[in-house]
Formats: structure tokens, sequence, C-alpha cells
């Protein structure tokens, strides 16, 4: 598998971004980034952020920034993690390092180096009131409401999709719309000349690897894990980590089988978000990730800081 990359940048990149579908090793490749160029590694990973569950979320075992920093019990929205991704990023530059932004959520990854205009959060209770009146109108009137607050929001929206509508009817209120005039999700520029890198694994190489990590994480105790965070309370983007209802309520065999099917799932779905990412150079990830790391030290003109082992 060859790498393929657009014009190489006329300048330095200030920031490397390294995506890819889980089990593709961009946990490996940045840390041999962090090891050779004294790289600042800030996770782009949703589930990461939930401290409690290292197993689980495959956390670094080198200092990562916005990993393990938000308990179980509280939410966590795109607009939030942004701030702190910025901060993060920010930061890392004032010292004079390089920050390597590692994801495998396309949605957090784009929000880390670029600025998204998000829809504003909701306001506390609204969302229940939203819902209740979807239940109380039915489908076509709620429906028939949100064509007369947002009518472009409701021209992209089935009436039956009660999630939908209700998040509609939420932003109308709030003054945002699920139908914003710009997509900046993909047009927004980044915030500082970036390197985006993305890890290409062939398809039945990568179910190999999500085969072995899932059996991986049971070894290492995933289940006792998830048990324990499972008898606590948690908030509802927690309790929608990958595998966390799984190992801690179904037998191991079925709980095994069940993540290693939404991981694949999951991985394909970030190979589509990686077609539609912008001026992505795109390296084979069957190499070893001292290999890849070569590659990126070149392609972003970062000087080596400690010699090779």
């Amino acid at each position: 598998m060859a790498s393929s990359s657009p014009p190489a940048p006329t300048s330095r990149p200030a920031v490397v971004g390294l995506f890819g579908p889980t089990a593709s090793g961009k946990t490996a490749v940045a840390g041999v980034l962090r090891d050779r160029v004294g790289a600042v590694v800030i996770s782009a990973d949703s589930a990461a952020l939930y401290g409690g569950l290292p197993v689980l979320t495959a956390a670094p075992d080198y200092p990562t920034a916005l990993v393990g920093i938000v308990p179980l019990t509280e939410e966590v929205s795109v607009g939030e993690y942004q701030a702190r991704a910025h901060s993060a990023v920010d930061g890392a530059l004032s010292a004079g390092e390089l920050p390597v932004v590692v994801g495998g959520t396309g949605l957090y990854f784009r929000a880390a180096i670029a600025s998204l205009a998000l829809p504003p959060p909701a306001a506390e209770g609204r969302r229940a009131h939203w819902q209740q009146e979807y239940d109380r109108l039915g489908a076509e009137g709620a429906h028939a409401l949100l064509v007369e607050r947002d009518p472009a929001a409701a021209s992209r929206v089935h009436a039956n999709d009660r999630k939908r509508v209700v998040r509609a009817l939420e932003l109308a209120e709030a003054g945002g719309t699920l139908a914003p005039e710009e997509n900046t999700l993909w047009d927004a520029p980044t915030r500082h000349p970036t390197l985006v890198a993305a890890l290409d694994v062939p398809a039945d190489e990568l179910d190999r690897r999500i085969r072995e990590r899932v059996h991986a994480m049971v070894e290492r105790g995933v289940v006792d894990e998830a048990q324990r965070a499972w008898g606590q309370p948690l908030s509802p983007t927690a309790r929608k980590v990958l595998g966390l209802e799984q190992f801690a309520t179904l037998p191991l065999d079925l709980a095994v089988a069940e993540v290693e099917q939404a991981t694949r799932r999951l991985a394909r779905y970030q190979r589509k978000w990686l077609r539609r990412m912008p001026d992505v150079v795109t390296l084979d990830a069957t190499r070893p990730a001292e290999d890849i790391a070569d590659e990126i030290v070149a392609l972003a003109g970062a000087r080596e800081r400690l010699p090779r082992h």
C-alpha cells in the first residue's frame, strides 16, 4: 500500500493532526512522535475524555492531554471539548512544542484543529420539554411546528425522526438551526497551519487488529472495569461509550462478539469521515510505528530532539 499526499506545504506546519480508524495504530505513532520530537499529544476521542475507563477506551500509557479528565457523571458536548482542545493546542505552541492532535472521533478531531460554528447547547430542561411536546402533538404535529419555526431544518428532517425533530425545535428556540447556511464542519480552515496525516489499513487487517484489541481488553480486566463504572450514576453520554454496557451486563462471549461487531462498524464510519476531510496525507499504516513517524517528521519538517533507538 502506497502513501499518498497533496502537494507539500509551503511552510512548516505548526500542528500535526493524526487521524485514523480504531486500531489503526494512532496511539503508537503518536507515542513515537512524543519521544522523538518532544510532541505534546492531544486526544480527539470522545470516549477517552472520561476517567475510570482506561482499558475500555484504550488510553495511552504516556501523558496525553484531554484523556481521563471528565467524571462519568458529567455530560460532554463538542463545544466544551473544542474549548479545551484549543487551549491545549495553543498552550503547546506557546511553550514552543509541537501539538499532535490524535483522533478517531471525526467531529472532535475537526473541532480540535478548526473553529467550528457549533449549535448552542440545550438550555436546562428544554430537551425534556420538546420531547414531551413531540409526544403530545404527535409526529406530524411536531413537524408542522418545526415548519413554522425553522422551515430549512424541517425540510431535512422526517417527521418520524423524533430525536432530530426534538433537537431542531430545541435549536430553533435557542436561536440556532439544524440547517446552517454554511457547513463549517468541512469548510472551516484550520486555526494554525496543520499537517493532517491519516493512517490507512486494509479492511481485513483492521478487522484482525480489532479482534486482537478486544481480546487484549478482556485480558487486562475490562469486565471488572466496566462493571464498576456501570454501577455508578452515569451521564447519557458516558452510557454510550462503546463496550461499556456490553462488558458490564452481558455474558463474556456475547459481550466480546457484540463489541467486536460494533467496533468494526465504528471503524468503517471513521473511514468515511476520512474520505471527507480536506488536504489529508494518507499513510500506509501496515508498517511499524517508527517508520510512519519518520514519514510524518519528514513531512512536518520537525527537528528530532532525541536519538533513535
